[in-house]
């Protein structure tokens, strides 16, 4: 009872496909049940009629022999067969129907759901104690009651109907076998009608329950829960997936910081680094975006696309890519290649405010690397 207690924390998806390997998953009887109900008065009020009028005839020719059923024994041992399929096709909707419900009403509450460990022997319940457990348990208990409930409801609709129609109850004896099968079809019909309306009160009180029930069930304590992560963690491909999705986010916040960088240097075409320095706040410029490849192609196409002047210096392209980690700091051994580049940055800005345009670093003052030939205007 005191682990019951504490298991306060609500199931894990794995929790949730665990149970449903295993068979264990939400299902109301009495939904199904009010499906199949319903689905019959459906059919006999469609088809009540001309249900009643097949049975009829079915009824005159099974009590009928004629001279060629007698012909021959082969002739005569046809005759059960021949009534037997014509019985079929008349209730043949009602069967399809039941099918039906028996797919569907799984379907509404907790999907289809297929589980070959839930057709296995499981011994422990052959446990005497844990046997008497289970039967004086709150579960069956509360299955009594509902049950009980289900009796009352259903048996005191079925005699309320039944009363209602005593009188052509009792005038069914003096009535001729057609007319006496469509009053007691009518009277069928409403029957089912009721009958699946209280149903449908129960399904509608049922369904509710056995999703709380089940879900109460697969509830966790907080250790559980600790351990399933903990073994979840350490599995390889979720460890990996992990790390895709954290190098995903922070792709993209890296990709939101592009515009706000003062340059772009780049190896011109593997490496791609975005530098940002504010005197202010910065004691050297920070790395707020790199990247190889691909992702160094969407830098320098963002780049372009908000004006971001784009540098072209290799050495300093792959040193800034290799030793440097995004929102860090640049070392001191590259302050001087990188101050060289921002100097050009500035004095291109001044230029575009109307000074006058700046001096093109010689490729030798940079380490290695020379200016885009194409500066954004």
């Amino acid at each position: 009872m005191s682990q019951d207690q504490d298991r306060t924390e609500r199931a894990t998806p794995k929790r949730e496909r665990d149970a449903r390997e295993k068979g264990q998953v939400a299902r109301s009887r009495e939904l199904t049940t009010a499906v199949l109900v319903a689905g019959g008065a459906a059919v006999l009020i469609a088809r009540g009629d001309d249900m009643t009028m097949q049975a009829a005839q079915l009824l005159r020719e099974a009590l009928i022999i004629t001279p060629a059923d007698l012909a021959s024994t082969a002739d005569l041992a046809r005759v059960p067969g021949r009534i037997l399929r014509a019985g079929l096709m008349i209730v043949a909707p009602i069967l399809a129907l039941g099918f039906a419900a028996a797919l569907v009403g799984p379907l509404m509450l907790g999907g289809w759901n297929f589980s070959s460990k839930a057709l296995m022997p499981q011994f422990s319940r052959l446990d005497p104690m844990a046997g008497l457990g289970r039967i004086f348990s709150g579960r069956a208990l509360m299955d009594l009651l509902l049950g009980l409930l289900k009796v009352s409801v259903l048996g005191g609709i079925g005699a309320a109907v039944l009363w209602s129609q005593r009188a052509q109850l009792a005038g069914l004896a003096r009535m001729d076998p057609l007319t006496a099968m469509g009053t007691a079809g009518s009277i069928i019909m409403g029957l089912l009608g009721w009958l699946a309306l209280g149903l449908g009160v129960i399904a509608a009180l049922d369904v509710p329950w056995q999703w709380f029930r089940h879900g109460k069930e697969l509830r966790m304590t907080r250790q559980e829960v600790r351990d399933e992560y903990k073994q979840s963690e350490g599995r390889p491909e979720v460890k990996a997936k992990i790390r895709q999705v954290q190098q995903s986010l922070a792709r993209s916040r890296m990709m939101d910081a592009v515009p706000t960088a003062d340059v772009i240097v780049t190896n011109p075409t593997h490496y791609a680094v975005a530098l940002r320095y504010s005197s202010d706040r910065m004691r050297a410029p920070k790395v707020v975006a790199k990247g190889a490849d691909v992702v160094a192609a969407a830098i320098r196409d963002l780049a372009r696309e908000h004006r971001v002047p784009i540098v072209s210096a290799p050495p300093l392209a792959r040193a800034l890519y290799r030793s440097v980690a995004l929102d860090q700091e640049i070392p001191a051994a590259l302050f001087q290649a990188v101050a060289q580049v921002l100097s050009y940055v500035y004095q291109l800005r001044r230029w575009r405010a109307g000074t006058p345009a700046p001096v093109v670093p010689e490729v030798g003052d940079l380490p290695g690397g020379e200016i885009d030939p194409a500066p954004p205007s």
